[in-house]
């Protein structure tokens, strides 16, 4: 891997960091105003920074071994870039001169798997720019323009909750988060629990393009029922009124934000795992973001007997799967979800817990 020195010369002048995040419940309601239930995850993205001595901006990413040169009066032509020249722009907003910069990104949260590897490089970006430039802004702060960067820049209309989660999260809680009010409060895992996270080895290959059709789904079911947002609906049948699409993608979103807000609740972890069970169905069959490799993956980790509950994680259509184990079996389980699942052709892996020989 190559060095900040061998790239750009001399060293860097600040460096921050930021998390991946796994979501344990509150698939898809960030967008609608509801309710999540995301973790940060050991995996993180590292930005290292400094004033530039060129009259553009100059970007490396160790992790795919690719350098990008821009300026502010164009978008980058490489798509991984897009989230930096974001970051950019949306201080330029609030009136804030950017200097060039050299920028050296060094990642090992998974990309494409649904762990927000983009949100983590956004909030890293900004972390770091914030600690150069001493700027006055808060974590939640931070967070909100890392979204209206994803959303105007990257082309993805997504909510706030991996934003959120990757600037205020920590491994050892789950973060809820009101994604209308930002209210949000940390709260332990169920009694006697751990978090497992698998890769399916399938990449998200229709993630972007259905995450903004599902999008517009629940704007149009929203509409039809006269609500600013399905949020502010919490009984599933008073969403019976719908065509048999939008009722089945609204069904998900109310279900799943009282699943959430049962979880909030302080439940065991046999609850909490019905719950996660629940939201997988949801997710397959109401709001159709799964694949068949996520579905078999799923349900070989609800067969263990040290389960208490599995589910997808992310947008969908490939990536990862998040479950809730007994303490203590999270490394032994994996091997033996794997030695089922993974065939010829087939890569899963484990993510959390991080084992070193493995982490990417």
């Amino acid at each position: 891997m190559k060095t900040f020195e061998q790239i750009f010369g001399n060293g860097w002048t600040v460096a921050a960091e930021a998390p991946g995040r796994v979501n344990l419940l509150g698939e898809h309601t960030d967008y609608n105003d509801g309710y999540v239930l995301p973790i940060a995850i050991p995996q993180k993205t590292r930005v290292f920074l400094r004033p530039g001595a060129t009259d553009t901006f100059r970007l490396y990413t160790a992790s795919l071994d690719e350098t990008a040169e821009f300026n502010l009066t164009g978008l980058p032509d490489r798509h991984f870039a897009r989230y930096v020249y974001g970051c950019l722009r949306q201080l330029e907003t609030l009136g804030i001169e950017i200097p060039v910069l050299d920028i050296y990104i060094d990642s090992n949260v998974p990309m494409e798997l649904g762990l927000s590897s983009s949100a983590a490089l956004e909030v890293a970006t900004l972390r770091a720019i914030r600690l150069l430039l001493e700027l006055p802004l808060d974590d939640v702060r931070i967070a909100q323009l890392a979204q209206r960067a994803e959303i105007n820049y990257a082309g993805v209309n997504c909510g706030i909750m991996d934003q959120m989660a990757s600037s205020v999260a920590d491994q050892e809680r789950m973060l809820f988060l009101d994604t209308r009010t930002l209210e949000r409060e940390v709260l332990p895992l169920p009694s006697g629990s751990e978090i497992l996270v698998v890769d399916s080895g399938k990449k998200r290959t229709l993630a972007t393009s259905k995450y903004n059709e599902r999008r517009s789904e629940c704007e149009s079911a929203a509409q039809q029922l006269g609500v600013t947002a399905l949020r502010d609906i919490m009984a599933p049948e008073k969403i019976e009124s719908l065509p048999d699409v939008l009722r089945r993608r609204a069904r998900h979103v109310v279900t799943e934000n009282n699943r959430v807000l049962r979880a909030r609740q302080g439940i065991s972890p046999e609850e909490f795992g019905q719950l996660m069970n629940a939201s997988h169905a949801s997710l397959r069959d109401d709001y159709e973001v799964s694949i068949p490799e996520l579905d078999q993956l799923v349900a070989i980790l609800q067969n263990q007997p040290e389960v208490y509950g599995a589910r997808l994680t992310g947008a969908g259509f490939g990536g990862a799967c998040v479950a809730l184990c007994k303490p203590g079996s999270a490394t032994t389980l994996a091997q033996t979800v794997l030695g089922l699942y993974n065939r010829p052709g087939r890569k899963g892996r484990l993510l959390v817990p991080e084992i070193p020989a493995l982490a990417s």
